[in-house]
């Protein structure tokens, strides 16, 4: 059978997954009775609940007796690695861009890297039925990226499809109907899409998506580049210096129809498959035939950009939530999560208690952190740090990020004020229609940790905000972090309501009447600069003497929600998030006073 692989690349929420949906739908992959859910490709509870695609997955379709390999891939620039990596995997992308919004900073680093290897892309302009639509501008906005990342002639002569996935047609036209479906983006990508290009010799494979399946262990997806593989054929692993990883044998190999993969006899160049039966094989490991000596070459990989300190949590309510709680559990857990995540980056600290994770932004880490704690692990955060270097002079550089706020007009003020804060350079100002402005930034990754829930208080949640990583820069100087101090809890037990009411005037609490805290335990925000430490359980004296005048009802302002992320951008360094499956607490590194003041005379004197 003939075949086309492609990848479909875009902004996160300008409608990738919708779009894969439609065409699964549309090419006959379901059956008439069957019951589909809504974004089929998103697989984990995380990616259903949040909207976002976190992994890549590959599918296929048959249109006209050509099978169409597709990869859905992440829109979030956090988990650029996954899409970086697929690139090579494929032979020409679908850049969807939605009709309002024009191209983001995700599409313009994913179609930088398409562009790079060699690849033709056919632009979608997607939601063309929104009321906002820019149709014209927007394919003008796509051309001038396209030019700016230095596109071959060939390639700014891209096709152009317009449509919209949630309703389920494209058409040649932006005034298309729902009736003509999805056949015109399939005719296109039969007609525009070469074949995958097969190489001469023997048996080679290239490894882009690992995970780990119950039953079959360890599952490698890649492209066939030559030649061709079944069961049971013995094959070796080269990694990308040519060194010999392991040899073994194949124990199966399965094709991607619809949603469902099969296992199929034989694949041959040119097809995307999963492979299963060797231990030590890796994402850009080459699997080959054993008498090939020579290793596909890989993708590199953006370097890390930020980095947390992961710990065992050692509080007093250490234990009592979680069943995943000591450093080897935690560090074999990290070390497998890298395995597969080649953006991520774990070391073992100096001292052995702790590990440095490294990955590409808050988002990424935050989601590894939210995945572990629901598999009953136990976690101790540090504040997230960005990740420096030094030029060759010696010279100090930190990572700058490319930032496209939208906003509301009469909130652009104060949004302009907050990033020169962090030390921003604002680069243009432009509207984007409907009252709207287009403010771009180049700033510091460390001004960024916090800023987004700040923004959007900012602007009464109006405001969008999309971060790139842009190049390392010298560094830039001191930015101005939390102003207030905490209130912290100086005794163990349980919050007492009438306790927390007597103290509000001091700052709004972060725990609600009931809760378990202990001393070190941060437990509100003061209204000042400096740290308090309170007693939150101190009760109500009970008298035999009464009075006409009822006793006052105890009224509590609601308590500051704090998610994880919200956690991981309010703390500072001398505290961390302890993080269980049932709760996120916010506490002081050292719990002790008599050390805490330790500590800080030690810093002072340093």
């Amino acid at each position: 059978m003939k075949l086309r692989n492609i990848a479909i690349i875009a902004h996160v929420d300008h409608g990738k997954t919708t779009l894969v949906d439609r065409l699964l739908q549309q090419s006959g992959a379901f059956r008439d009775n069957q019951r589909v859910v809504e974004r089929v490709m998103d697989s984990n509870d995380l990616e259903k609940e949040r909207g976002i695609t976190i992994l890549a997955k590959a599918t296929s379709v048959v249109w006209k007796d050509v099978r169409v390999n597709i990869v859905d891939t992440p829109g979030h620039a956090d988990f650029g690695g996954e899409v970086e990596r697929i690139l090579s995997m494929v032979d020409s992308a679908i850049v969807l861009v939605d009709a309002a919004e024009g191209p983001m900073p995700q599409t313009k680093f994913v179609v930088g890297k398409a562009l790079k290897i060699g690849l033709k892309p056919i632009v979608c302009i997607n939601k063309v039925d929104r009321p906002d639509a820019r149709v014209t501008e927007v394919v003008n906005e796509v051309f001038d990226l396209f030019a700016a990342l230095d596109a071959t002639d060939e390639q700014l002569d891209f096709p152009i499809i317009y449509g919209s996935a949630k309703q389920g047609w494209m058409s040649d036209s932006p005034d298309g109907s729902q009736d003509q479906g999805m056949a015109a983006l399939f005719d296109l990508v039969l007609r525009y899409v070469p074949e995958p290009k097969i190489e001469e010799g023997s048996f080679r494979l290239l490894g882009t998506l690992l995970e780990a399946n119950p039953y079959l262990g360890r599952m490698v997806t890649g492209r066939v580049f030559a030649g061709s593989i079944k069961p049971n054929q013995p094959v070796k692993v080269l990694d990308r210096t040519g060194k010999v990883v392991e040899q073994g044998r194949v124990s199966k190999i399965l094709a991607f129809r619809g949603i469902e993969r099969q296992p199929i006899d034989e694949a041959e160049a040119g097809d995307i498959v999963a492979i299963a039966g060797l231990e030590k094989f890796n994402v850009a490991d080459t699997l080959c035939a054993l008498d090939v000596s020579v290793p596909l070459q890989a993708q590199p990989i953006d370097p890390p950009t930020l980095s947390m300190t992961f710990m065992v949590n050692d509080s007093p309510l250490a234990g009592t939530e979680g069943d995943k709680v000591t450093s080897r559990m935690i560090r074999a857990r990290l070390y497998k999560e890298a395995e597969g995540n080649v953006a991520l980056r774990v070391e073992d600290s100096p001292t052995g208690e702790s590990f440095i994770v490294s990955g590409r932004g808050e988002l990424q880490l935050g989601i590894l952190i939210e995945t572990m704690r629901r598999e009953g692990f136990e976690l101790s955060i540090s504040r997230p740090r960005v990740v420096f270097q030094r030029d060759e002079e010696g010279n100090l550089m930190e990572p700058i990020e490319e930032v496209v706020i939208d906003v509301d007009e009469e909130h652009s003020g104060v949004v302009v004020q907050k990033m020169a804060e962090r030390k921003a350079e604002m680069l243009e100002m432009r509207p984007s229609g409907g009252n709207r402005l287009r403010l771009v930034f180049h700033s510091p990754t460390r001004g960024l940790i916090g800023y987004q829930g700040e923004l959007l208080t900012d602007t009464k949640g109006t405001a969008i905000m999309n971060r790139l990583f842009h190049e390392y820069a010298p560094h830039r100087g001191e930015i101005q972090g939390r102003r207030n101090g905490v209130l912290i809890s100086n005794e163990q037990g349980e919050a007492v309501a009438y306790a927390m009411w007597k103290l509000e005037d001091r700052g709004p609490m972060m725990i609600e009447p009931g809760w378990k805290v202990y001393r070190g335990m941060i437990v509100g925000e003061h209204t000042r600069e400096n740290d308090l430490e309170i007693n939150v359980l101190k009760g109500k004296q009970l008298t035999n003497i009464r009075t006409q005048s009822k006793d006052e009802a105890v009224r509590l302002t609601p308590p500051i929600r704090m998610t994880l992320e919200k956690a991981l951008a309010y703390i500072e360094d001398d505290e961390r998030v302890e993080v269980t499956p049932k709760s996120i607490r916010l506490r002081k590194t050292h719990l002790d006073p008599n050390e805490r003041k330790r500590a800080e005379r030690a810093k002072e004197t340093v």
